[in-house]
């Protein structure tokens, strides 16, 4: 059996509410949606424009890291600042590529740049053209094989390796003089982490 309870009366003495005319009634919901809106549509439409920047980023970072071969561009600073690579400015049709492994990490480096800015350039090993040595290709063949670098062309081809205590990187250099006022540099460093 249930009980029923019988509903209060209104009190007398409390002032009856008037009733809502339509447009008051108008202006309420559209208030109502407006911060439906705002308390939900905001939110969202920050989440979808965050979405697609992250996968924007994503893709870009993707295709760097996808890449097989020498990269059109000079490498960051914090890339040229851990494998000590310094190239001089002015320099020309620069490329780089990146390899990372539990053994050895490389970075590839070719530039073409003045006579007096290879100068600048060796110096900042502490060396000078007198450590070059004629026909001497310090870059093994499998690092021209990743890159794609070829020695045979006619030079004349020199070359040094620049050895420093781990772990500082070492630096094998192959410049080639076809053209003695703009020499072409080829430099791969190799650090053990």
């Amino acid at each position: 059996m249930t009980v029923t309870v019988p509903r209060q009366a209104d009190s007398p003495d409390e002032p009856q509410k008037p009733a809502e005319d339509r447009r008051h009634m108008i202006r309420r919901r559209a208030l109502t949606l407006l911060i439906i809106v705002l308390l939900i549509g905001v939110p969202a439409g920050y989440l979808v424009i965050s979405a697609n920047q992250s996968r924007e980023s994503g893709k870009d970072k993707e295709e760097k890291y996808s890449a097989t071969g020498l990269t059109p561009h000079w490498p960051s600073r914090v890339q040229r600042r851990i494998y000590q690579v310094t190239i001089p400015v002015p320099s020309y049709n620069v490329g780089y590529y990146e390899t990372n492994n539990w053994r050895t990490s490389r970075l590839y480096v070719q530039f073409s740049t003045t006579d007096e800015n290879l100068d600048a350039y060796l110096a900042t090993m502490g060396l000078d053209r007198d450590d070059l040595k004629p026909d001497e290709i310090t870059i093994s063949a499998r690092d021209q094989k990743i890159t794609g670098w070829n020695f045979t062309s006619p030079g004349p081809w020199y070359g040094l390796i620049h050895h420093q205590k781990n772990p500082a990187p070492t630096h094998d250099v192959v410049v080639s003089m076809a053209d003695p006022e703009n020499p072409f540099v080829y430099v791969v460093s190799r650090t053990v982490p």
